[in-house]
């Protein structure tokens, strides 16, 4: 399955497993990666003290490339990427923020940096920058999203349209055919989330796997566009920010019902009442929790089913 993004990162598989929050440690960045695709340390709940000791570790377990995801608007972007720079990590996926803050100086490193964006404005702004390649992140995805909610389906040949990068498209993609859409609309590759926030190897908590797995069509929703939009599961806490959005409450106001903590609270903690439970649209296609290799296997294998379904329509 050699492609633009394979020979971009030196991987086997043009998947690339996102760095989400409370859900993507070592383990799981690391199982990807010896699974053929591109393991990410999601760094956005991290400390630089161990950010670093997540990238070391991943050093140990995992010869194959991996990288870090980092997302700029977080108290701590600038020193994980100072942490990026002194531990060489070879690749670097930032998302929420400016790229043209760190692109330059991580290129000027050797590191190949890859920009996720929601629309055709940001899209540019990161090619101008210099990014190396781009994630097309839809609607239907977990985690920051754009506030247009564009589909992924209708992001990805949008994107495509303004540039030749190598191009990964992101959200609700959680199987081989879903995979093989996204390619045939002009994407190289896929990132994918949930499937992986699911897996034995996340660092998320076993009570919020059980959650999503559980989770049926409309069980998620996107909400707080006022502060930065993320795809929740409908919980306690999702119906009280929701009710105060309904009836006016300001971006402070949110922000005050908010409070700290909440994501870490549900994802990693389990309290599936008062957290943040953040999963892509694509949870209700989730029916098991299983290890990364299982599901790396299973995904390339329902990708050549897929495509040998469509050559045979079409013969």
């Amino acid at each position: 399955m050699g492609n633009a993004i394979t020979k971009l990162f030196g991987i086997e598989f043009p998947v690339v497993q996102g760095g989400m929050v409370w859900c993507s440690g070592w383990r799981l960045a690391s199982a990807v990666s010896n699974a053929g695709g591109l393991g990410l340390i999601g760094s956005g709940s991290m400390r630089p003290d161990m950010l670093k000791v997540h990238i070391q570790q991943c050093k140990q377990a995992t010869s194959k490339p991996f990288g870090v995801n980092v997302p700029l608007l977080y108290p701590y972007a600038e020193a994980h990427i100072q942490t990026i720079i002194e531990e060489k990590v070879p690749i670097v996926f930032t998302s929420a923020g400016n790229p043209a803050l760190y692109t330059s100086t991580l290129k000027a490193h050797g590191i190949k940096v890859v920009h996720v964006i929601a629309n055709t404005k940001f899209a540019l702004k990161a090619i101008e920058a210099g990014v190396d390649a781009l994630v097309a992140e839809g609607f239907e995805a977990g985690g920051h999203n754009g506030k247009e909610e564009t589909t992924t389906m209708c992001l990805v040949p949008e994107i495509r349209k303004v540039t030749n990068l190598p191009l990964l498209a992101a959200g609700g993609i959680a199987s081989g055919a879903a995979m093989l859409a996204a390619m045939a609309l002009g994407a190289d590759g896929v990132q994918i989330g949930s499937a992986f926030a699911v897996c034995e190897e996340s660092s998320a908590h076993e009570l919020f796997k059980n959650k999503v797995i559980t989770c049926k069509e409309g069980s998620t929703a996107l909400t707080l566009k006022d502060i930065t939009p993320v795809r929740l599961i409908k919980n306690e806490f999702y119906e009280q920010i929701s009710s105060a959005i309904a009836a006016g409450a300001s971006k402070e106001e949110q922000l005050e019902i908010l409070g700290k903590g909440r994501a870490r609270m549900g994802m990693l903690e389990g309290n599936l009442t008062e957290g943040e439970l953040e999963i892509g649209q694509v949870a209700s296609q989730l029916k098991s929790i299983q290890p990364v290799s299982v599901f790396m296997k299973a995904l390339i294998q329902d990708y050549h089913k897929a495509l040998q379904s469509i050559q045979n329509q079409l013969g």
